[in-house]
Order: structure tokens, then C-alpha cells, then sequence
């Protein structure tokens, strides 16, 4: 059997003529270009430091910015200026200690990571997947697969081999499960009903962009700003990505033939007695959890009510991330006891902590995004991007949803190169949230956008790591399966997952419809 760690060389020749095709030469351009990119921690460190060259050059040369429907004139001010380094000095460390990304990401890695080692959220998936009708596996693994940004990159590991195991054991074909679900965890990434540290990651940086304008200030920004728009895509997601599986991707297949190379079938589909038993006792604990939270919320005179007895804002959206943190805690806690992957506080605590080591990169790397993103602020050079930004979208004529329709379409291409989402959003979002925001767009418009282009495009690029995982496990079913094979079946799940998904936000557009509890489309 092909080892996981041990990834295949692909190789790169056309088979008829023995030179590069040209899929084979448009990959080995992304390659070739991605790997020439620095480290996101460097790529921003490089940033910061263009960034404070130029806002001290603007403002020798006194630019200055008005602030279009306020009036206001803000003057750019320069890092290395006298003004410019008692900022950096004073406010260097709470830049990093006020970022938003950072509390919300980490307090849910720490119980996500939690349940996911105790083995509840991998269960899960296979006790859904396991009991679905031969003929709606399709939908069910495209379903499961646009809720999987919960699991984080864990979703593209556990998903796809699972699936392939599925399709098997149902008489399927398993390299359609298994590239079916790998293309729809990540082309459908930032999608889904269920919330994790990527709406929190999203959020964060849509707050501390967005506040470069007057106008964020009578804007409530919060982890379910998109909340109904993904919901609504996941959905519609899941049936076009068991389409393309089922009618589309497995056909072209042709007749399984077992190799004798595949991972057995039933071992790793049954689930044991016992963790029967503990995704009932999580069900039970997770409902009385839930509805005690709707019994503080709800009932007219509920404590967690808004100002006024409102719904929205209230606590409960304001502090969703804690309401969520103690759902995956006692999730987690209940799971693992009562399986016994878990026997006492220590084992707790471990857990917890090697799911906060995980993070020790992404920490860094927002440690120097941070820094950018408040120097964007503090100069004002993040005001005069946005300005010209929004300017030149109107010049051209590219105003509205065509506005957002172009920004899709370059998240997309960037995302071919840097598929890390926080550190695109972070390069993005500081000029394209207040360039839209000038143009009467809201920042939850800017972010739900974001989530398109950041998630259509990553089933192809070669920078995404997983994909030589997934040719691992390809050839444990197709011993001669070569990249570009990969690359042309995961295509067939781009172009229509992005169309769909713009038509999605078009329609929310088009009818003014809310994207989340009091998150409009236009600036209200």
C-alpha cells in the first residue's frame, strides 16, 4: 500500500507527445510562482516595512484624503516621522493584544480542537455517513463537506478517505467519494450552517478594517454577519456538489476495478458500542445546552436580550463565541469521557493545549498583520487606497454587484497563490471593505464575497498541501493516477461552484436580504 507521507512525484509529461501539457504548464506557473512568494509571516513583515516607507513619502509630500459623505480632510502621517515612532513605541503591543482575530480564534481552537481529539467530530461524520441511501451519498458527503471549515484543515484529512470508504462499501465508485469530498471541503470551505474559528478569523479582520471609516461606528460586526448567507449556500452547495459527484464526476470514472491496494472497508466504518453510546450522551448534553441558551434568550424580559428587548443586537450575538465555546466544551468533555479518551483533568489539558500549540504559526503571522493593519489605520493610507479604489471602480464604470462580481474573480486568482485565508483577507480586506463602504456596500457584503473567491479555487492550486495528500490516496485506488488526472476532475467543481455561489449572493443582493442577524447589504 502507497504511503500517505510518502508523496508521489507527479509527473508533468503529456502522455501522447512526452512534453508538459497545457494543464501541466499552468500548474507548474502557480508552483513556480507560489513558491517564489515568501512565508505570509515575511510576505506582511515586507509589507509593513513598503508601507511605512510610503506613508512617510505621502507625508513629506503632505497628501492629505477627504473622506467622501463626511467632509472630513485626514492628513497621511508617516512611520519614520517623530509622530510615526512614538505611536509604533506606545501602542506595538496593543496593536497584537487588541486584534480581534486573535481572542474569538483561540478561545474556539481550544474546544474545537478538543472535540476533535477526543474523536467526536470524526464520529460524527461516520455515523451520518454510514447510514445514508446508496443513492444519496452524493449529497450527503457534499452536505457534510460544506459544514466541514468547523473541523478546520482536519476536514480535508478525515473527509475524503472516509467518503472513499463509504462510496466502496455502498458498491460505488470510491475515487468519486473521495475526490467529491476533498472538492467540496475545500470549494465550498467557508460555507455552511455550523460556526468555527474561521467565521471568527473572517470577522475580526472585517472589524479592524471597516473602522478606518466614520461609518463603521454605527455598525454592529459580528461572528453571524454572514451567518444566513452561508447557511443558504450550503444548502444549494451541498445539491450542485452531489450532482457533479454523482451525474458528472463518477460516471466518467468507468467500472471500479479493486486493485487490492485499498484500506479495508469495515473497520473503519462501524461504529463501536461505546461510541454509540457517547454521541447520544453528547446529543442529550448539547440539546439541554442549547436550550438553556434559548431560555435565556428568547422569553420576552430574557436576560440576554438587547437593549430594549431586542433580538438583534443582543448578547447572545455580541457573544456568540463564548455561547459556542461552551457547547464544544461540554461536546467535547461528554464524548471523551464517556469513550474514555479522556480519564481526567490531565487528559483535558493536554488536549486543550496541543490544540493551542497548532496555532503557534498563525499567532506569528498575526502578530505582524496586526502591526499592518494598524498602520494602514493610523497613516490614514488604508482611507486613501480605499478612496482611489472606490474611485477607480466608478470610473470604470464597475459599480455594485459588477464591483463585487471583480473582486471575486481576484480573490480567486490570489487564492492560487496564497491559500492561507487569514493572511489573503488580511492582505485584502483593509482596502477592498472601506473602498466598497465608500461605495454604500456593507462590510458584510465585502466578507461574504470574500468567502467565494477564498474557497473556489483551492481544490486546484498545487500551493493547497493537501492535494498531494489526495494523490496519495488516489493511487491507493489508481496506482498510475497522475497529478494532472487530479487536477482535471477537481476542475469540474470550480467554475460551477463559483457561478452558483455568486448567483447565491445575487440573489441576496438583488432583494436586499439580510446576510446575517442585522447585517445588511448597504450600509444601514
Amino acid at each position: 500500500m502507497s504511503s500517505l507521507t510518502d508523496l508521489p512525484t507527479p509527473d508533468s509529461k503529456s502522455p501522447d507527445t512526452g512534453r508538459p501539457g497545457v494543464l501541466d504548464r499552468v500548474l507548474s506557473f502557480i508552483e513556480r510562482t507560489g513558491n517564489a512568494l515568501p512565508h505570509p509571516i515575511v510576505l506582511f513583515a515586507g509589507l509593513f516595512a513598503l508601507l511605512a516607507v510610503v506613508s512617510t513619502g505621502l507625508e513629506l509630500a503632505d497628501v492629505s484624503v477627504e473622506v467622501p459623505g463626511t467632509g472630513e480632510t485626514k492628513q497621511v502621517g508617516g512611520l519614520f516621522t517623530g509622530d510615526g515612532l512614538r505611536w509604533l513605541v506606545e501602542n506595538l503591543i496593543p496593536n497584537f493584544a487588541t486584534f480581534p482575530p486573535i481572542g474569538a480564534v483561540l478561545v474556539l481552537i481550544m474546544v474545537v480542537g478538543l472535540a476533535e481529539r477526543t474523536g467526536l467530530l470524526e464520529t460524527v461524520m461516520r455515523a451520518t455517513l454510514a447510514r445514508v441511501p446508496r443513492a444519496a451519498l452524493p449529497y450527503a458527503v457534499a452536505l457534510i463537506a460544506s459544514q466541514a471549515h468547523m473541523m478546520s484543515d482536519v476536514a480535508a484529512i478525515v473527509l475524503p478517505p472516509l467518503a472513499a470508504l463509504v462510496f466502496k462499501s455502498a458498491g460505488r465508485h470510491p475515487v468519486a467519494g473521495l475526490i467529491g469530498g476533498f472538492a467540496c471541503v475545500t470549494a465550498g470551505y467557508a460555507a455552511g450552517f455550523t460556526i468555527g474559528s474561521l467565521d471568527a478569523l473572517y470577522v475580526g479582520i472585517t472589524q479592524q478594517a471597516a473602522s478606518v471609516l466614520p461609518a463603521a461606528a454605527g455598525l454592529h460586526i459580528h461572528l453571524l454577519i454572514n451567518y444566513f448567507f452561508t447557511a443558504a449556500s450550503s444548502l444549494v452547495l451541498a445539491a450542485l456538489g452531489g450532482f457533479l459527484i454523482g451525474r458528472v464526476l463518477e460516471p466518467r470514472l468507468g467500472t471500479y476495478e479493486p486493485t487490492g491496494e485499498e484500506p479495508q472497508t469495515q473497520e473503519d466504518l462501524t461504529l463501536t458500542p461505546i461510541q454509540r453510546r457517547g454521541l447520544l450522551a453528547t446529543t442529550v448534553v448539547v440539546l439541554l445546552y442549547v436550550g438553556g441558551v434559548l431560555a435565556l434568550w428568547l422569553p420576552s424580559g430574557a436576560p440576554l436580550r438587547g437593549e430594549g428587548g431586542a433580538f438583534v443586537p443582543s448578547p447572545v450575538l455580541s457573544g456568540i463565541v463564548p455561547v459556542l465555546f461552551g457547547a464544544f466544551l461540554l461536546a467535547g468533555l461528554t464524548y471523551g469521557f464517556t469513550v474514555k479518551k479522556l480519564t481526567g483533568t490531565e487528559d483535558v489539558v493536554t488536549a486543550v493545549t496541543d490544540s493551542v500549540k497548532s496555532m503557534s504559526g498563525y499567532i506569528v503571522m498575526m502578530f505582524v498583520a496586526a502591526q499592518v493593519i494598524a498602520l494602514f489605520t493610523w497613516s490614514n493610507v488604508g482611507i486613501l487606497l480605499a478612496v482611489k479604489a472606490a474611485a477607480l471602480f466608478t470610473d470604470l464604470g464597475v459599480t455594485g454587484f459588477g464591483a463585487i462580481v471583480v473582486f471575486v474573480l481576484l480573490a480567486s486568482c490570489l487564492n492560487l497563490f496564497i491559500v492561507s485565508g487569514s493572511a489573503l483577507w488580511s492582505l485584502v480586506g483593509p482596502v477592498f471593505i472601506p473602498a466598497f463602504m465608500l461605495m454604500g456596500m456593507s462590510p458584510a457584503l465585502s466578507q461574504a464575497a470574500f468567502r467565494i473567491g477564498d474557497s473556489a479555487t483551492g481544490a486546484i492550486t498545487p500551493m493547497n498541501p493537501y492535494l498531494f495528500l489526495i494523490l496519495a490516496m488516489l493511487r491507493q485506488y489508481e496506482p498510475d493516477a497522475k497529478l494532472g488526472t487530479l487536477i482535471s476532475r477537481l476542475a469540474v467543481f470550480v467554475i460551477p461552484f463559483m457561478a452558483v455561489w455568486l448567483v447565491i449572493l445575487a440573489v441576496f443582493y438583488g432583494f436586499d436580504l439580510p446576510l446575517g442577524p442585522g447585517a445588511h447589504i448597504g450600509l444601514k
